[in-house]
């Protein structure tokens, strides 16, 4: 019997987290991305005979401006990639849009092929913001020192052990990770008129991140900003290993993928 040829494609789309229960698809709920994203190609190939790898897994209610999955499907397309891309759109759900859809090689590797990944947690700081800000961003009540948390978000910077930065860490897991940028800046990348007036984002870049590293270190970092931790303090949580979290993780709306570079 003649094997069939596989064909491979690379899928770039993004999604609004907040009704999902994350990327990946799960047996008990076929409300991820991933489970949708399945269904959709499912329903236009009328087979299931294909799979798809994401090359980020965000958890629930975690959103995405521009995220990639690599689908394998064991049939050729009838239609062009154009036309599939048209497709896909048609019948996804309103929260999730495909940007581009490509043919790619069996070579490409999505997970290890990324060479850096770009994250942003928006936020404010107010004591009642409209309640129509929680898909977007995190509102700490709290009055926090926005100017001492820029600070503590540039000691991220560099190479350090964050092993106190991982939910449910594991022994012989690799935990030295090198992060390119950590910084505060005032948020002009997303508006809406029923934000505040002065909202704001941590941006972080790196190569890869551990489970929810980037929730506990925003965690940490508006510890620092309620003055419930020093400076001193989170710098010595980046040495040497330890399986103790070093703070509460930062609610997962607030969270935005935005960008992940192949190589």
């Amino acid at each position: 019997m003649t094997k069939s040829k596989k064909h491979y494609y690379l899928i770039s789309f993004q999604y609004l987290g907040f009704r999902f229960h994350g990327w990946q698809k799960q047996l008990e709920t076929y409300r991820t991305v991933q489970g949708m994203l399945e269904r959709t190609i499912k329903f236009i190939v009328e087979h299931d005979n294909f799979k798809t790898l994401g090359a980020s897994r965000t958890d629930a209610m975690v959103s995405a401006e521009k995220s990639l999955c690599k689908l394998t499907i064991d049939t050729e397309l009838k239609e062009t990639d154009e036309e599939f891309e048209h497709l896909l759109n048609k019948n996804l759900p309103a929260d999730i849009k495909v940007l581009s859809f490509k043919e790619t090689t069996k070579e490409l590797l999505i997970i290890t092929d990324s060479k850096m990944k770009q994250y942003h947690y928006y936020f404010c700081n107010e004591f009642k913001p409209s309640p129509f800000i929680a898909p977007f961003m995190t509102n700490f009540n709290e009055e926090l020192d926005i100017e001492k948390m820029k600070i503590a978000a540039k000691m991220f910077e560099g190479e350090h052990n964050f092993s106190r930065y991982c939910y449910r860490p594991t022994e012989g897991k690799q935990y030295i990770r090198v992060i390119d940028k950590c910084e505060i800046i005032l948020n002009t990348e997303i508006t809406a008129s029923f934000f505040p007036e002065v909202t704001y984002l941590l941006n972080i870049e790196g190569k890869g991140f551990l489970r929810n590293q980037i929730r506990l270190m925003m965690g940490a970092l508006v510890q620092v900003g309620t003055g419930k931790k020093s400076l001193e303090s989170l710098e010595k949580s980046l040495i040497g290993e330890e399986f103790q979290l070093v703070s509460s993780m930062a609610p997962a709306s607030g969270l935005m993928l935005k960008e992940i570079n192949l190589l």
